[in-house]
């Protein structure tokens, strides 16, 4: 371990010359191929692919944020025994991760200093079961220092300390592995748990670990500022040695199989090896600044911080240059800007690299998604990914800037208007409308703070705070799940394997066919092979205990590929009228876990027999076939570009979320609907057949998603079978999909099929929502009853232009009666939209005719009022009218045939005794107000009433309608009259 250069097989390496001053001849992409060859060639490690930074089937996470997250389920040792990722045992890759959210959160230090992103890509090396300390860190040392050419004297060791409140020793083998390598003790650091004992969450698996840190100064003793904070002395490597396993109860134990994982973040050692002081003035960001440069009319990046950065241009650089980079990942792998969960983390993300370019950059609207070429260009090479989807993803950054920019308008007019109320209280800005600003619009809470400082104004932090923690503590709940499941742990996984019990035989699952129409499904009968009581193993279950059983096999569906677990229920041979129902069942590491609350103890070596719920199973074999359909005919229809983002499949519909920029047309819906339905009476036959996963890969038009693969892989095929598709190109195409779920024998059976509801759920992601048999066959026939309701409004609209104002209206509530129930009531949604559409003309057609109607109305009765009273200043009257709309447009009426007149009408609804009032009174008027008039009657007729200063309505009750008048006009005059004779005194 002495030289800097060395040959490895065919694989050659060039030593670093960035210490010596020169110009860095490492680029990025060399120091990322180098990592991996150097543990592939000479170490023989198994390269896996990134995995796409929206997480697999792991709810506790929001984003990949670690190189490790794909590989959970085997530290978990939950991962299917049969597939290719059980066979691991060495690994590498780079993988693609994202720290903008939950636990782990770079997002605000983004841009203030020269390292944290939110993006960023993490070098990695696993065992798993194999080597451990020793190899690891030698490994990990021979890289940097030989083939890399890191100078031994920049780097720094640490190591566990122990920690005595936990039992845990201090790590004193690797740091004897140190000693060995040549780690002088002076570089060799022990800290506590905080720094050096690594842990995956609250519960699972953890261990100590030793991180390699570089000193970008060198030349001095620097140990002091090892995990100090400081920007120039900063760790590069972490190798985590995962031996405990942290129980619920915040216990440790031994785990049955060590394990190593390492990360090392990319653009840090680039910046290393680069010569570098800062992530951004490497190859991996000088691009996308100089892109940023041509297009601001600021001056170029300096790399300031701090105070010396003037007006937060360096930091605008670096904001939008890190945010561009996880932008474009993250829609590439399925994540868009969106309302909750990571979609709304990045949508944050994009409005904030919006705001930086909008008012410190001062680039044009489209800056942000015209980078997102440079970024395919940097990253393109390594992740495919990001070329595929780029016009996806320049679409979706493009309309999600125009939107929040119409939102920066629409929050200024509502800061504004805040502010001008009345009621405000000067210099604390209401947090409910913060938080409103915040949660509806998107605006980030720094930018209301921004927008109001430079009024003057500050929000109410403290209830702010509430508001916050109340919405963390809903969206806790939901999260949450009521009744925890009774999973096996990794510490249980390993007892079962010591116990050799074997893995549960599920392929009963698969064995069912049909004898004319009917679906026989075979009968199971199946031993008791372990019990797990949510701590431990058990012999035996009392009555009433819930519980998880292990059989020697099953004929239910685990809960697995969008597709909901069987229900049912098993019975014990002794026992057979006491029946055990199936609450859940889920498969964990090969086994499949029934869960079960025990009506009867229940113990190991027991025979049951089990019932499976025929009806439910044969209702998700439709909705699966049938979303199989839908993938199909929506890919024929919008194009090949379609992706499956996602499904769920249960007893009474479908769900299915794919990527599309803009919601269906009428007409895609339409076709869509033409096409499934001729698949349905088309009775094709339904093939499925296990075959080695590389030889799934080569049939073409084969629709996967982002999922583990179990080797050999089922797949399932409409209408060809699976060894015609094996050996070349057939005539036609079809549906074929990999999939492990259970599906129909014949599309016949699916009778019907109807998309009942599609929409985006976010930016370039609709969600569909399908019924199918004979709910879709109601759904068509409720389209046609509203249908039929719409043509006979419409009809009745037509002849009706001269018709009362009471049936006006009736028809008018009836179009919004019909319209109601076309957006509620389950129909083709095709014909939906439709009749959304033409309810839209309707409503304002009617709408049109009764407003013609009551100014004819009101016009009538100001008429009469003032041939009754005449143009005085003050009319105060009644008149016979039950719309408080009438009531309005007559004031209006009187008003202007009477501009100096102060006007006030009120009607008495005699079936209720309701008063409604309304009132007008001359701009002129300057001691009597619109607003304080009706507020003062409709108080003394125990309502209440408001306003401007010009005109006002408002409802009160009174059984004597002349009194109300009468007082409403004394009101009047005592405001008026002291007026007058001051006016008067002026005057003289």
């Amino acid at each position: 371990m002495t030289t800097l250069l060395r040959r490895i097989g065919g694989f050659s390496v060039r030593s670093c010359r960035s210490f010596s001053g020169c110009a860095p001849e490492q680029t990025a992409t060399w120091v990322r191929s180098t990592f991996v060859e150097f543990f592939r060639q000479k170490y023989e490690h198994l390269l896996v692919p990134s995995s796409p930074v929206r997480p697999r089937l792991d709810p506790s996470l929001l984003f990949v944020n670690a190189g490790m997250n794909q590989f959970k389920p085997i530290l978990l040792g939950t991962v299917d025994p049969r597939s290719k990722m059980a066979s691991y045992r060495r690994v590498v890759n780079s993988q693609k991760c994202v720290r903008a959210g939950g636990k782990h959160n770079d997002l605000e230090d983004v841009g203030r200093d020269v390292y944290h992103h939110t993006f960023f890509e993490m070098l990695g090396n696993w065992s798993f079961g194999d080597y451990f300390k020793e190899e690891a860190c030698s490994m990990a040392w021979s890289l940097l220092t030989e083939h890399y050419g890191i100078p031994a004297s920049r780097l720094y060791v640490s190591y566990f300390a122990g920690d005595a409140a936990s039992g845990l020793p201090a790590d004193e083998e690797t740091r004897h592995v140190w000693l060995d390598i040549g780690v002088p003790p002076s570089r060799l650091l022990a800290f506590g748990l905080k720094d050096n004992f690594w842990e995956m969450g609250d519960s699972g698996p953890c261990g100590p670990c030793t991180e390699i840190h570089y000193d970008h100064v060198g030349g001095r003793d620097a140990a002091a500022l090892v995990n100090a904070n400081d920007p120039d002395l900063v760790e590069i490597w972490n190798l985590v040695f995962m031996q405990y396993n942290r129980e619920v109860n915040g216990s440790l134990c031994l785990l049955p199989q060590f394990s190593v994982d390492t990360g090392m973040g990319l653009e840090r050692l680039v910046r290393v090896l680069q010569g570098k002081r800062s992530n951004y003035d490497t190859d991996l960001f000088t691009p996308l600044l100089h892109a940023i440069q041509q297009r601001s009319k600021v001056g170029p990046y300096r790399g300031s911080m701090g105070t010396a950065d003037a007006g937060r241009v360096d930091m605008a650089y670096r904001v939008v240059a890190d945010h561009i980079r996880t932008l474009t990942v993250c829609i590439a792998d399925g994540v868009y800007p969106g309302m909750s969960g990571a979609e709304l983390v990045l949508r944050r993300i994009l409005r904030r690299a919006v705001r930086f370019c909008n008012e410190v950059l001062q680039t044009p609207p489209g800056t942000l998604a015209s980078l997102v070429p440079t970024v395919c260009h940097i990253l393109g090479n390594v992740y495919p990914e990001l070329h595929q989807e780029s016009n996806t993803i320049i679409n979706i950054i493009n309309e999600n800037e125009l939107h929040f920019l119409s939102s920066l308008q629409q929050g200024s007019r509502v800061i504004h208007r805040t502010l001008s109320k009345k009621d405000y209280k000067h210099g604390v800005f209401p947090a409910a409308v913060a938080w409103s600003l915040h949660r509806d619009l998107g605006f980030p809470l720094d930018l209301v703070d921004l927008m109001l400082e430079e009024r003057g104004v500050r929000v109410d932090h403290q209830e702010l705070n509430i508001l916050i923690t109340e919405n963390n503590k809903v969206r806790g709940r939901l999260q949450s799940c009521d009744e925890s499941k009774l999973t096996l742990d990794v510490a249980t996984l390993a007892e079962l394997q010591r116990l050799r019990v074997p893995h549960t035989d599920d392929s009963l699952k698969y064995q069912y066919h049909l004898e004319g129409d009917t679906y026989v499904f075979p009968q199971c009968h199946a031993t008791v092979l372990a019990l797990y009581d949510g701590q431990t193993l058990v012999a035996e279950v009392p009555e009433g205990r819930r519980c998880s059983v292990i059989l020697d096999q099953t004929c239910f569906y685990t809960e697995q590929g969008g597709q909901s677990h069987d229900h049912g229920y098993f019975t014990k041979n002794e026992l057979p009228d006491m029946p055990y129902t199936v609450e859940t069942v889920i498969q964990v590491g090969g086994y499949v876990v029934h869960q079960v609350t025990a009506t009867d103890h229940l113990k190991t070596g027991d025979q049951v027999q089990l019932h499976l719920d025929k009806i439910h199973r044969l209702a998700c074999m439709v909705k699966h076939t049938g979303t199989h359909i839908l993938n199909f005919a929506l890919r024929n229809v919008l194009g090949p570009t379609v992706q499956q983002r996602g499904s769920h499949v249960s007893a009474d519909r479908l769900r299915f979320d794919f990527s599309v920029m803009a919601s269906l047309s009428v007409c895609e819906l339409q076709r869509v609907d033409k096409q499934v339905s001729d698949i349905i009476s088309a009775n094709h036959s339904i093939y499925s057949q296990e075959i080695p996963l590389r030889m799934a890969r080569n049939i073409q038009g084969l629709r996967t998603v982002d999922e583990v693969y179990p080797d050999p892989v089922r797949v399932v095929s409409v209408a060809v079978p699976v060894s015609d598709l094996l050996v070349g190109q057939p005539d036609r195409q079809t549906s074929v999909e990999l999939c492990c779920g259970t599906h129909l024998l014949q599309t016949g059976a699916i009778r019907d099929l109807l998309i009942i509801s599609e929409q985006q759920i976010v930016r370039g992601m609709s969600r569909i929502i399908a019924v199918t048999g004979q709910e879709a066959i109601r759904a068509r026939e409720a389209g046609q009853l509203l249908l039929q309701e719409v043509d006979s409004l419409a009809a009745r609209l037509t002849s009706s232009a001269s018709s009362s104002l009471n049936a006006a209206q009736h028809l008018a509530e009836q179009v919004g009666v019909v319209s109601d129930a076309v957006d509620n009531t389950a129909i083709p949604q095709w014909q939906r939209r439709e009749l959304q559409s033409r309810l839209r003309t309707l409503q304002r057609s009617a709408n049109t005719a009764v407003r013609k109607l009551e100014i004819r109305e009101a016009a009538t009765s100001a008429q009469s009022l003032l041939e009754k009273n005449g143009s005085k200043d003050l009319q105060v009257d009644s008149v016979n009218t039950d719309s408080l709309s009438i009531l309005m447009k007559t004031v209006n009426h009187l008003s202007t045939a009477a501009p100096h007149s102060h006007v006030m009408l009120l009607a008495h609804q005699k079936h209720s005794g309701k008063v409604l009032c309304a009132c007008q009174v001359p701009k002129s008027s300057t001691f009597l107000s619109a607003s304080d008039w009706a507020t003062a009657v409709c108080g003394h007729l125990g309502g209440s009433a408001g306003g401007s200063v010009l005109v006002a309505k408002g409802t009160g009750s009174s059984s004597d309608i002349s009194e109300a008048v009468k007082w409403a006009e004394e009101f009047a005059l005592a405001k008026i009259k002291p007026s007058q004779g001051r006016d008067n005194d002026k005057i003289t």
